[in-house]
């Protein structure tokens, strides 16, 4: 009589869990890289209005960029308000420092991000750096994001 087979049998779970660990074990680190690249990505969009109040004030001061500094009152560059991937900003004579916030991802946490004006005829152009020194894991997934950014 021939038997027929009713289920799995050890070594194919096992092979199927050691397929399974090995995906797992190449796609978390992608997932970190693309949450911090996400997080950065959306700090630097949390900065964009001050950039462009740098912009308008360097305009309307002849491109002298000693004015263009956050205050109480506003004026000319506006106080920024912390969210959640920003923790707090400085912006003085036209140069905005930004604390990054907790919960962002390793050697990221609390990083900042100081972005430079240079004003030209053509406009303003942006030079960012920071202090991730981290060329490795997700500190390099944010370091990579930061200066791809500059310029614009």
């Amino acid at each position: 009589m021939k038997r027929v087979q009713q289920g799995f049998t050890l070594i194919e779970l096992m092979i199927v869990v050691a397929i399974i660990g090995i995906l797992a074990a190449v796609a978390l680190p992608a997932y970190q890289n693309y949450t911090v690249k996400a997080k950065v990505g959306a700090a630097l969009s949390e900065l964009a209005p001050l950039k462009s109040a740098v912009s308008v004030c360097a305009t309307e001061a002849g491109g002298i960029l000693t004015s263009c500094t956050g205050n109480a009152s506003g004026v000319p560059v506006p106080l920024f308000t912390a969210t959640k991937n920003v923790a707090s900003v400085t912006t003085t004579a036209g140069v905005i420092a930004a604390t990054l916030g907790t919960g962002i991802g390793t050697n990221v946490d609390g990083a900042t991000i100081t972005m430079t004006p240079t004003i030209s005829d053509s406009g303003t152009k942006w030079v960012n750096t920071t202090s991730i020194s981290s060329t490795t894991g997700t500190g390099a997934a944010a370091l990579d994001l930061i200066t791809k950014n500059n310029g614009s």
